[in-house]
């Protein structure tokens, strides 16, 4: 079970990475820090959880069940996160904001050191490290202890739902998934864990036994419902950013035909080598290069070339901008070729200028790499060859 509570925990803390654009510089955005420290708490408490974990606290302090109070107080503090994390992103005047998180603070305080002072008073000194609820849930001062935390978690959780159910229905977009995803992960920590845990305690008050809710239950409900809450947290500064790499990926694939005919002409300085750069700066290189090549190419365009190659393609029903395209594609072809075979430039240099060159961006450069990919598919086809025409 430590395995997979510290699986949990570890991807529960690893949305923090993600949520930090810039993870060595100190954020400022009270925002994205009360989210950060919220996660960070969550994959702590996992962490403190975990039976091996336990059992090195109790067995490194000297204390029997030492690690229960941490984990108790852990939990607190994490619960009290959730509220300022709560607090922050309705925002508000920065004195009520500052208001509000000092009394949750100062509440969830003292529901701290409560717990740490019932846990002194019932001194517990059988070592349970999977069902000390349970084992102890008849024990004066550790009941009292267990309910305390317990409360204190579900009202933070609580009070979450309900704020995230009425944000859900005002917002849109990925903004609403994030909520929903946050909604769900904290629904199954209310089900799954703490009702578990309520009943277990309820049934051993009562004289019965259901220690599995709380030992084989909870602990994976948990896991799950973070792991679900991590997700919300990042979905939406994640996926927008993956999207935008994809993007990236497919025109810097997109400009592979157009970069392989002008590649010999460019002089653009190649940027330093690195292990992995993102897809953005290798767009950002391969455009550059690109634009060079077309300006030394420049000396080679024929209007002459060009014209023809347009000409042909209207008379093949081809629309006035997929015509152009299509003719500029045909004059750098035929200027690269000519280039790579130094022959001598054009003695009255063309005036035109490139569509790609006109429009920002790499959308231009990809239309031109598509009709060079195009032109080169039909020169390809042999002679003689009947093609077939729909009807």
């Amino acid at each position: 079970m430590s395995l997979v509570v510290y699986l949990a925990g570890a991807v529960f803390g690893l949305s923090c990475v993600v949520l930090l654009r810039r993870p060595l510089a100190v954020p400022r955005n009270p925002l994205t820090v009360s989210t950060c420290v919220a996660i960070v708490l969550g994959a702590l408490v996992f962490v403190c959880s975990a039976p091996l974990t336990l059992s090195a606290v109790n067995r490194l302090t000297g204390i029997a069940n030492f690690g229960a109070p941490l984990t108790y107080g852990m939990l607190s503090a994490y619960s009290c996160s959730l509220l300022v994390l709560l607090i922050n992103w309705r925002g508000g005047t920065p004195a009520r904001i500052r208001r509000l998180v000092l009394r949750t603070m100062a509440a969830y305080g003292a529901l701290i050191v409560a717990i740490v002072v019932l846990f002194t008073l019932a001194g517990p000194s059988t070592e349970r490290l999977t069902d000390l609820d349970t084992y102890y849930a008849n024990t004066p001062y550790m009941r009292e202890m267990i309910v305390l935390y317990l409360l204190g978690h579900s009202a933070a959780t609580l009070v979450m739902c309900a704020v995230c159910v009425t944000w859900s229905r005002e917002v849109t977009g990925l903004l609403r998934t994030g909520l929903r995803l946050i909604l769900t992960g904290i629904l199954l920590d209310v089900v799954g864990f703490q009702l578990a845990k309520y009943t277990a305690l309820v049934a051993r008050w009562s004289g019965h036994d259901l220690d599995f809710l709380s030992t084989g239950v909870a602990p994976p409900m948990a896991s799950l419902g973070a792991l679900t809450c991590s997700l919300g947290f990042v979905l939406p500064r994640l996926l927008p950013v993956a999207l935008a790499c994809r993007r990236d990926l497919d025109d810097l694939r997109g400009l592979g035909p157009l970069w392989s005919e002008v590649r010999f002409a460019s002089l653009a300085p190649k940027p330093p080598m690195a292990v992995w750069q993102p897809p953005r700066v290798r767009l950002h290189w391969r455009e550059v290069s690109i634009h060079d090549g077309l300006l030394a190419l420049a000396p080679y365009f024929d209007d002459g070339v060009r014209e023809r190659a347009r000409d042909a393609a209207l008379h093949e029903g081809r629309s006035a901008h997929e015509a152009r395209v299509a003719a500029e594609a045909a004059m750098v072809s035929d200027a690269a070729r000519r280039a790579a075979a130094h022959e001598e430039p054009r003695t009255t240099p063309s005036t035109y200028r490139l569509h790609a060159t006109e429009v920002a961006g790499t959308g231009g450069l990809v239309e031109l790499a598509q009709a060079l990919t195009r032109s080169r598919l039909t020169a390809t086809v042999p002679e003689g060859t009947v093609r077939a025409t729909p009807g």
